[in-house]
């Protein structure tokens, strides 16, 4: 079977599934492989739960025509998602970067639905099967697709922008995220600007942020850019007014209250306003988008639990997006703060350094008390009374005086796999 066939049985299908936990009847059920899975296994079991056909890549598994047999199933779901694509004919914007990615995007969505039809990265599906069942989620109604692409190793971003082939691209930022795998700042960079590599490469266009002079530096001989800044941008001036808790920005006459917290968000807020008036969206309607916009999933999140204030940034943490959220954190006119630390995760060798850097900014910097939770924070050398160190979340759990917080404000953040958002539960 070809790929035309193949994607002609996807379009008669309900919608593509991987997972025979969330199979629906007439599903197009992809048996991917993983470490510890073989997907393969249980595409009987998809079958049975209503999908329509199972793809699958083991002959064993053969067992009649509602089984489709291919050579590898993951390059299958990669090159329908490519065909789909292009069948489709859409405007693609593909974002990455080292953070704020996620955010970006949610905020580039909610400014571009006002006036297209637009289908986006749910979550954080953005890798090499992400990418793919977001572009399958697409359809003959979707006008703009908008595409998150993550990495953390060299080649990936140039893998998914092939399968992806966006027409317009934005990287957020160069941070010392996934270190382990990129190896250097260096190695981000050039990872990361793998998705520029491929929009100049074809001639598209790319959104450009004017204050950050690296990625100038890196566009300088490209003119097919699409600038944004305060003072530094040709197409979309866009200014910062410093708030407290709330980022404020002003685009032409619209004065724009978000309900995001930390200056570092005003460039996530730029980038969608830019996108916004790139499309023609009036000032008014980028307004509304922006102040509507209530930020989830442990993203900057304001949450009210008893008499403490939370702010709650616990999706994701490295050593740029924490010293950026400190900073932020340290102007917030608040009686008593207390910042709650996680360990980062995949920084390799460059581990103690980065921990150690990030507990001396959190001691030096004029927070009440210092929370670190995790293995790395617990091997940093203190030399402040108000940091407390534990070496697991069972440990603050059980040994850390929670009367202190009590009328505080908390800011909490750590990599996905320290899950503080478990303080919540404890207050």
């Amino acid at each position: 079977m070809n790929i035309a066939q193949l994607h002609a049985i996807f379009l008669g299908s309900n919608s593509v599934s991987t997972d025979t936990r969330k199979v629906k009847d007439n599903d197009l059920f992809f048996a991917l492989k993983g470490d510890s899975f073989n997907g393969n296994k249980f595409a009987k079991y998809a079958i049975e739960k209503g999908a329509r056909y199972a793809v699958i890549d083991e002959e064993t598994y053969n067992i009649d025509d509602t089984f489709i047999l291919v050579d590898n199933v993951l390059e299958t779901l990669q090159e329908l998602a490519t065909y789909h694509r292009n069948y489709l004919g859409l405007k693609i914007i593909a974002l990455t970067g080292s953070n704020g990615k996620t955010t970006t995007k949610e905020l580039i969505n909610a400014v571009l639905t006002t006036k297209y039809k637009t289908t986006a990265t749910v979550g954080n599906l953005n890798n090499h099967i992400g990418v793919p069942l977001t572009l399958l989620s697409m359809n003959a109604s979707t006008e703009i697709g908008i595409v998150e692409m993550g990495a953390n190793h060299l080649k990936e971003i140039a893998f998914l922008c092939a399968i992806a082939q966006p027409d317009f691209g934005y990287i957020t930022n160069f941070g010392k995220a996934h270190l382990e795998g990129f190896g250097s700042i260096e190695g981000v960079i050039q990872g990361k600007s793998e998705l520029y590599n491929y929009l100049k490469a074809h001639d598209k266009l790319i959104f450009l942020n004017s204050e950050d002079n690296k990625q100038v530096t890196l566009l300088k001989d490209y003119n097919k850019t699409y600038s944004f800044g305060n003072l530094n941008s040709d197409d979309a001036v866009i200014y910062f007014e410093e708030a407290n808790p709330f980022v404020i920005s002003k685009f032409k006459h619209e004065v724009i209250e978000s309900q995001l917290i930390g200056s570092y968000n005003f460039t996530n807020i730029c980038a969608a306003i830019a996108f916004g008036n790139y499309f023609n969206i009036e000032a008014s309607s980028i307004k509304e988008a922006i102040e509507n916009y209530m930020p989830s999933n442990n993203r900057s999140q304001i949450i009210h639990k008893g008499t403490n204030k939370i702010i709650l940034d616990a999706y994701n943490a490295n050593p740029s997006s924490m010293k950026v959220a400190l900073e932020s954190f340290e102007k917030q006119q608040d009686t008593f703060k207390i910042a709650i630390l996680g360990d980062m995760f995949e920084l390799g060798a460059d581990a103690p350094k980065e921990h150690q850097y990030i507990a001396d900014l959190a001691s030096t910097i004029p927070i009440n008390l210092v929370i670190l939770i995790g293995e790395n924070f617990n091997k940093t050398t203190i030399f402040s009374p108000k940091v407390s160190v534990f070496k697991s979340f069972e440990d603050f759990k059980t040994n850390f005086d929670f009367s202190q917080l009590d009328k505080a404000t908390l800011f909490i953040k750590g990599s996905r796999g320290m899950a503080l958002e478990r303080v919540l539960e404890i207050l």
